[in-house]
């Protein structure tokens, strides 16, 4: 062959870039066997480095084991990255001792490599150890080692991170004890990202890369001045943002609701043309729709060149999270039609509509879809699954798959012990102590389901207990939803000077929520006096808080003084108020029914209404008797009776029987507090109808079988 070829198969050799197959990889290989033979090393190593491009292990290492030890550095830097690219991270690091010990130095090309490694295998102290070998041959000032170094340490935040830099004098150090590294995970992070920042300031040159590591780092560690500082930082420097460094920092603003910053970021993005970047686009969709502002996630959706499942995600997630749960669906089920395949994350993004909107059929659908996806490993998805059965009402299911997760984190365990608390089962307690036994670390929601299952169950020591032990051994300080769970729990147990005196001493200002619900166990209490003095506080709060004098105005009425309860429905009507009206559903035949109560539009109300009037006349044969304390005096007898027997349930109820076989469970759900007569009612319409009845109230889930229910009439 000529010289001139042999000189064209260098060219190729040095420029890489320009071999675009793999395919053309061996080509290149055989014809330099068929010209050159035999290859020498470096040739071959040139060869290795070609084929580790394209990840083309099993060739690199057989080629490479042809070549007389020692091999060229190249060549160990070629398999070292192959074996990381192939996901083999210890045979990564292998090879990088081996290199050592045959007496060749790494060169800047093989660190980035091996610290991706050290990162995979979640090995600080590996890390540090590569680290310090970077700093022995002086190339902790190259920009790539130094970029995968900021990478390995933003990415395993640990205090012992700071352990490199003690070799060295000149560099301040900073030693952390073994107490405080437990104790203190917090300032364990923090400790994490100086050493990202130290790393980045020896740094004498710094690209997009290095700024978008250190501003990362700082997002995920929670530090977000400190992030939005170097943003700032990096455009002084005469770097420009990319679309990585803006997606990176949008988040910033979603969890902050900064509409104003996140449409800066965004008129940013336009002007430099990276509008149209999935990355960007799905980044700003979730702004927008954390900021409440769906209709501009949906402008921002239509206008992508291209949609992915990230981008269907992301709109689908805008939905869910604002309560428009069907418009989740629907998109759902367009990204079907449009081919694009679910990715794991969608089934947890679209569970909790069904779980909202309690579509029992639908959910099951969803899981056999997933099933059949092979996606019901995936542990959010599993998680997912049971927050939704149990919401639907369903227990018995969410157990079975939380029996049967491989394992089980703190989501799937708070899932289902918060799907106890809400069905009113003293499992729910029994189950966070497994939790602890278990190790698993327990969290804020973890603590407001026990609180929620004590409150049910009227164990007033047992949630002072737990109350204590979060705050004590577990460091969590009290939110409002773990107020609001004892406060709740004192007033259901009539305790409800101490609720008052606990909902005044609460370190953080309380909610009309949270009064409200000691306002509620005042009206079961009929305490008048704690009423007043529990209003009062309402109102200074929100002095249109439509739901504390509709509470007031029924406790009036109830208890016969109808001129206080005139008083104050005369308010509410000068206000402007209207009370929230109570409204019910059920799911018969994969469709949604919903009611009102005295509601006659449903088309099947002519056999709703016999219906009605033939359970009423077999519960009264019981001994049922309706409560009408609550309907207002100057109404008949017989209208207050059909005022009650037409509530929003017993209508929903009513249509269950008549469309589903005999022995059907029925299920309800309610946006409002089931009333009195309703709960005695429906524990006789169980029994005589031979029906097991689940419903689901904004308090919690009643199951009535054989004339009981669950709740054993505390709620």
């Amino acid at each position: 062959m000529s010289t001139c070829y042999q000189k064209s198969l260098r060219a190729f050799l040095e420029q890489e870039s320009v071999i675009k197959t793999k395919h053309q990889a061996k080509e290149l290989h055989a014809r330099l066997i068929r010209t050159m033979a035999p290859v020498s090393a470096i040739l071959n190593s040139k060869i290795i480095s070609i084929y580790s491009n394209f990840n083309l292990l099993q060739d690199s290492l057989t080629l490479f084991n042809t070549i007389d030890s020692p091999q060229p550095t190249k060549a160990w830097k070629s398999i070292i990255k192959c074996y990381a690219s192939s996901g083999l991270f210890l045979n990564s690091l292998t090879s990088f001792n081996e290199m050592r010990s045959v007496g060749r130095i790494p060169d800047r090309n093989v660190f980035p490599s091996v610290l991706k490694s050290c990162v995979q295998l979640r090995d600080l102290r590996l890390g540090e150890s590569v680290h310090g070998c970077v700093m022995r041959l002086g190339l902790d000032c190259d920009l790539y080692t130094g970029n995968a170094l900021m990478n390995m340490y933003a990415k395993l935040q640990l205090p012992k991170a700071q352990q490199p830099f003690d070799e060295f004098p000149e560099r301040k150090k900073q030693v952390v004890g073994l107490k405080d590294m437990t104790e203190k995970p917090i300032e364990m992070e923090a400790l994490g990202m100086d050493t990202v920042r130290k790393v980045f300031q020896t740094m004498p040159i710094r690209d997009v890369v290095s700024w978008n590591t250190i501003i990362q780092g700082n997002v995920h560690g929670g530090r977000y001045k400190e992030a939005l500082g170097m943003l700032r930082e990096m455009g002084n420097s005469d770097l420009k943002p990319d679309s990585f460094t803006l997606s990176t920092v949008l988040p910033i603003f979603s969890k902050n609701v900064d509409l104003k910053k996140g449409k800066e970021i965004h008129g940013f993005a336009i002007r430099h043309g990276f509008d149209g970047d999935g990355f960007i686009g799905s980044s700003l969709i979730d702004m927008y729709a954390n900021c409440t502002r769906v209709e501009d996630s949906y402008k921002l959706f239509s206008l992508l060149p291209q949609c992915d499942a990230v981008s269907w995600n992301s709109i689908i997630a805008a939905c869910v999270q604002n309560g428009r749960f069907d418009e989740g669906l629907e998109l759902f089920r367009q990204m079907l039609r449009a081919d694009i395949e679910p990715l794991g994350h969608s089934f947890s993004i679209i569970m909790p509509a069904c779980a909202h909107l309690t579509t029992l059929t639908l959910g099951k659908q969803l899981h056999a879809y997933i099933i059949r996806t092979g996606n019901d490993e995936n542990l959010y998805v599993a998680s997912s699954l049971v927050d939704m059965y149990a919401k639907c009402g369903n227990i018995k299911n969410a157990r079975w798959i939380f029996d049967n997760m491989e394992i089980q984190d703190s989501v799937s365990w708070t899932a289902m012990i918060m799907g106890y608390a809400m069905h009113g089962h003293y499992d729910a307690i029994s189950l966070f102590e497994e939790m602890q036994m278990a190790g698993v670390q327990s969290n804020s929601v973890v603590f407001v389901a026990v609180l929620t299952a004590c409150s049910h169950a009227g164990l007033v020591n047992e949630a002072w207990k737990y109350f204590s032990t979060m705050t004590q051994n577990h460091g969590i300080a009290p939110g409002l939803e773990h107020y609001a769970a004892l406060a709740d729990l004192l007033g259901r147990a009539g305790r409800l000077q101490e609720a008052y005196d606990f909902i005044s001493s609460m370190h953080i200002k309380p909610t009309g929520s949270v009064w409200s619900a000691l306002l509620s166990a005042c009206r079961v209490h009929r305490n008048f006096e704690m009423a007043d003095k529990v209003a009062k506080e309402i109102f200074k709060i929100d002095p249109e808080y439509t739901g504390a004098y509709a509470l007031l105005s029924n406790m009036y009425g109830a208890a016969g003084s109808w001129k206080e309860a005139q008083k104050i429905r005369i308010t509410m009507r000068r206000k402007g108020m209207k009370k929230k009206p109570a409204c019910s559903w059920i799911e018969v035949k994969n469709k949604v029914h919903a009611f009102v109560a005295g509601d006659k539009s449903h088309p099947f109300y002519g056999q709703i209404d016999e219906a009605l009037q033939d359970i009423l006349e077999r519960i009264e044969n019981e001994g049922y008797v309706p409560d009408t304390s609550e309907i207002p005096h100057d109404v008949d007898e017989e209208q207050k009776r059909y005022a009650v027997s037409t509530h929003s349930e017993r209508l929903a109820i009513a249509f269950g029987i008549i469309s589903s076989p005999a022995g059907t469970t029925i299920r309800v759900t309610k946006n409002l507090r089931v009333c009195v007569d309703c709960h005695t009612a429906i524990k006789f319409i169980s029994k005589t109808m031979g029906r097991e009845i689940i419903v689901r109230d904004n308090i919690r889930f009643h199951h009535f079988k054989d004339g009981n229910c669950s709740c054993g009439d505390y709620w």
